[in-house]
């Protein structure tokens, strides 16, 4: 069985969960600085959601 915590870049988590705790604040869901129980499903999607759409339209800005 694959192993989904497992950080592929170990020396970038801060950055990544430093982007996850912004996104879901600009969203205006409360995540802790881990990841608890008390998310609904529906939140946790939209911070993984919404930080997709940032990501691609930071490469959008890019290539334009």
């Amino acid at each position: 069985m694959a192993n989904y915590n497992k950080k592929l870049v170990p020396e970038k988590a801060e950055r990544l969960n430093r982007f996850r705790m912004e996104t879901a604040n600009d969203i205006g869901v409360d995540l802790k600085a881990e990841y608890g129980s008390d998310l609904t499903s529906k939140e946790a999607g939209s911070v993984g959601g919404k930080m997709i759409d940032k990501i691609l339209q930071g490469y959008e800005d890019k290539i334009e």
